[in-house]
């Protein structure tokens, strides 16, 4: 057995997702809109969306960290390939926190009558090992579909660096300058 037990076989699980879900998943709310009711923020509120998106750095990057340490359901496609879809030039792994979620997923497509083939595979390992596989930009898909789903995209710091798409120069909104 080696270190990160890559020679144990994974099971290879089947469900039947209607045996799952009891109907189709709610609509998700749309994005919030900014009208005369309700302006975008003005320069006096500048240094309290600083502090907000350091605030929402932090949170992303708990949740990637717990994202890392947890196997999560990756479905399979009929090809017996993992289960992706491209969105704008990028290739998004679709992975799923339990059952339920994939069941609600099948069922948002319709295809809830057929059995679904999947693997529980740590999320790090699909970020530092699957993403690099794909021909070219990648990141996974958590939940796709779901109020509570979440993307890793492929940038540096989420995946390996030469996975990464290089966004060119950014300005780093805590103030320490361009990197």
């Amino acid at each position: 057995m080696t270190e990160n037990g890559d020679d144990i076989r994974e099971p290879v699980q089947v469900a039947r997702l209607a045996d799952l879900t009891d109907g189709p998943p709610e609509a998700l709310d749309p994005p919030e809109r900014k009208t005369p009711e309700n302006p975008p923020a003005r320069p006096a509120q500048q240094a309290d969306r600083t502090d907000g998106l350091a605030e929402a750095r932090r949170e992303f990057a708990r949740l990637l960290g717990e994202f890392r340490r947890t196997a999560v359901l990756v479905p399979f496609d009929d090809q017996d390939s993992l289960w992706t879809a491209d969105f704008n030039g990028v290739r998004w792994i679709c992975a799923f926190s339990d059952e339920e979620a994939l069941a609600r997923f099948a069922a948002a497509r319709g295809d809830t009558g057929r059995e679904w083939t999947y693997r529980t595979i740590l999320g790090a390992r699909l970020l530092d090992v699957m993403v690099p596989m794909l021909p070219g930009p990648g990141g996974v898909a958590l939940d796709a579909g779901s109020a509570d789903g979440m993307v890793f995209p492929p940038v540096a710091g989420i995946v390996p660096d030469e996975a990464a798409v290089d966004l060119g120069e950014t300005v780093d909104v805590g103030g320490t300058g361009t990197r």
